[in-house]
């Protein structure tokens, strides 16, 4: 664990139940002593229920029975043996409703500009699907007499980052690298 849990109410169990200093509650539940001392006098924290942080895992009793020892010692969390939670992937992001109408005209220009990059990148990137992407190469889709490239970044479908990121990964160049190249081949 890197965070306590409840730290107000782990501070009033900690305040009823041992004898630690308010200095040493307070480093531990991250809160300033004199909190911890109105807590104790009953000014703050008024009906808040004591946590036990020995029960929940938080600490262990024999690290609580060294800082009742020791008053300059401070707490330290147990570590836990629960296993770390998987973070979510990075998937599409979420796409305004006005902007949506934009999608293939984006599509578009990553696919005239960009012939490079796979399918699973442009999905990755504008957050649509395969068989639009497929529609657009193939120009069947229903409104292709309306869509036109547009580049993705200034519709707003992807950060320029991403995009030049996805470039540099399936072996393009960056429309920056391309600007750059064109400056110096002007007279």
């Amino acid at each position: 664990m890197t965070q306590l849990l409840m730290p107000k109410a782990t501070a009033v169990w900690l305040i009823d139940n041992s004898a630690l200093t308010f200095e040493q509650i307070g480093a531990f539940c991250n809160l300033h002593p004199l909190e911890v001392q109105s807590i104790a006098d009953g000014e703050a924290g008024i009906g808040i229920q004591g946590y036990d942080p020995v029960i929940n895992g938080q600490i262990t009793r024999a690290e609580l029975d060294r800082c009742e020892a020791d008053s300059t010692a401070n707490l330290k969390l147990a570590e836990s043996n629960l296993p770390v939670p998987n973070r979510r992937t990075k998937g599409p992001r979420y796409v305004p409703v006005a902007r949506r109408g934009d999608k293939p005209d984006g599509i578009m220009w990553l696919v005239k500009h960009h012939p490079e990059l796979k399918d699973a990148q442009i999905i990755k990137l504008i957050g649509t699907t395969k068989e639009t992407i497929a529609k657009i190469r193939e120009r069947t889709h229903w409104n292709i007499a309306n869509i036109s490239a547009k580049h993705p970044a200034m519709l707003g479908l992807c950060k320029q980052t991403d995009l030049d990121a996805a470039i540099t990964k399936a072996g393009g160049t960056t429309q920056t690298e391309e600007q750059l190249s064109n400056i110096s081949e002007l007279p």
